[in-house]
């Protein structure tokens, strides 16, 4: 296969979508036309991230979110200051491209980042029907310590945030990846989808937590475990990077994790 141009690579991952005509998917620096030496995916293209690529040669970097502390672009400009000078600069200097893929990702059938999770948890034989935002899977029967326990150990985090007894029994579970753990679909899940847990990486902590906590006051069947917004959304761009690997075999591909945000006493 002949060497893919960063803007071959960008087509090839949109196809399946289609163009949209409003999105923050685009190419943030880099040439299109050149050719790619190496690809690098990853969560979160920080510095530290992008001076990986550098070192193993990827000069296309296929990142989830901004470079720039924003959702969209227009925003990133006001923030972070010096911080935001010194990382434009560098990238500026280091030619390397840098392609956000999350609308396009989100909208694959089933979506890319749910899949990923999916399949990092090894739950895949357990799915019984994908949802746009959500994944509702039916366990075998075990409890909720148990969960949070394999949870841990496949995503190799330290620990979650959780609602709900330890000991209880479940099966039916929702599962919303990234920052869609608001009410208005965690709750779907538990009210119109009989889900006795409902797993999501990142939301307002003043709707599901407290639908949770007045609905075990009351003595429902409700549990809540929360992975973290990158923890949950990682193993989808492990996923990518997986998948790019099959369709470019003669071009190194690698997934670069960088390490959680914060501490923890």
């Amino acid at each position: 296969m002949a060497q893919p141009t960063v803007q071959m690579v960008i087509d090839a991952l949109i196809a399946p979508v289609g163009r949209l005509e409003q999105t923050v998917d685009t190419l943030k620096c880099g040439d299109p036309s050149m050719k790619v030496t190496g690809i690098v995916t990853t969560f979160m293209p920080t510095q530290h991230v992008l001076e990986q690529a550098l070192e193993r040669n990827a000069n296309l970097v296929i990142a989830h979110e901004g470079l720039f502390f924003a959702h969209h672009d227009e925003a990133a400009e006001t923030r972070g200051g010096e911080v935001y000078r010194a990382k434009k600069e560098f990238l500026e200097k280091s030619g390397i491209a840098v392609f956000r893929f999350h609308d396009y990702w989100h909208r694959y059938k089933p979506d890319g980042i749910t899949e990923g999770l999916v399949r990092e948890l090894e739950w895949e034989d357990y799915v019984r029907k994908h949802q746009p935002a959500a994944s509702l899977l039916e366990l075998p029967q075990t409890s909720l310590q148990d969960v949070i326990r394999h949870v841990k150990q496949r995503l190799g985090i330290p620990y979650v945030r959780y609602m709900g007894d330890p000991e209880m029994r479940l099966t039916r579970v929702g599962l919303l990846a990234g920052y869609r753990g608001g009410a208005a679909l965690a709750v779907p899940l538990f009210e119109q989808e009989q889900a006795e847990l409902v797993v999501y990486g990142e939301g307002q902590e003043w709707e599901t937590p407290e639908y949770v906590r007045e609905g075990l006051h009351q003595g429902q069947r409700r549990a809540v475990i929360v992975l973290g917004h990158a923890e949950s959304e990682e193993p989808g761009m492990k996923a990518l990077a997986q998948r790019l690997a099959e369709r470019y075999p003669d071009v190194p591909v690698h997934h670069i994790r960088e390490k959680g945000l914060f501490q923890f006493d």
